[in-house]
């Protein structure tokens, strides 16, 4: 059990048979009444955000989540990964992947979040370098401005690139917002 004391960002809790995370929490003791927690809590099932008040020194259920470094196979339909000590292979629906998928490539490591041996959620390295399969050429003289244009990724991802950017070149990409950083 966890105490509303031991709350802080990003711990994980149990609520109703249903994992969620803290993402903002505020510990008030008014003038009169008894002191309470006021908490921003993310489902990590559906992603929604809720808002709920503990009293102090209430306690709440610890999850069941683990994170395990896995190595991204392969796509068909599912997608596939390794776990990186026991070999055994995983198939991954393609919601608990999300927006992950734009920059997966085979046999990249990644950490998985699991309840209860259902996955939760997948998180990427910071960055990752992809190769630019499709992008227009740049205007000469069009550079004052700090211009962009979009560059679809080998992942099939399309990012917002520099002009002096080509086809063919190797990019490094940042996996949190999509945002283009710098040429590898």
């Amino acid at each position: 059990m966890i105490s509303t004391s031991d709350f802080r960002n990003g711990l994980k809790l149990l609520l109703d048979n249903v994992p969620y995370e803290i993402t903002y929490f505020q510990h008030v003791k008014p003038g009169k009444g008894g002191a309470f927690v006021r908490t921003k809590l993310r489902n990590l099932t559906n992603q929604s955000v809720v808002e709920k008040t503990f009293r102090a020194g209430e306690k709440v259920g610890k999850p069941d989540i683990s994170e395990v470094n896995m190595q991204y196979l392969y796509s068909d339909g599912p997608y596939h990964f390794m776990n990186l000590e026991s070999y055994e292979q995983l198939a991954v629906e393609e919601k608990a992947v999300g927006d992950s998928k734009n920059f997966l490539q085979e046999n990249m490591e990644v950490r998985v979040l699991l309840f209860n041996g259902e996955v939760l959620s997948i998180s990427l390295p910071a960055s990752v370098e992809l190769v630019i399969t499709k992008c227009d050429p740049g205007l000469k003289g069009d550079t004052v401005s700090g211009a962009t244009k979009p560059a679809t990724l080998e992942t099939g991802a399309v990012i917002q690139v520099p002009l002096f950017v080509n086809e063919g070149d190797k990019v490094k990409v940042d996996t949190r917002s999509g945002e283009y950083l710098e040429r590898a």
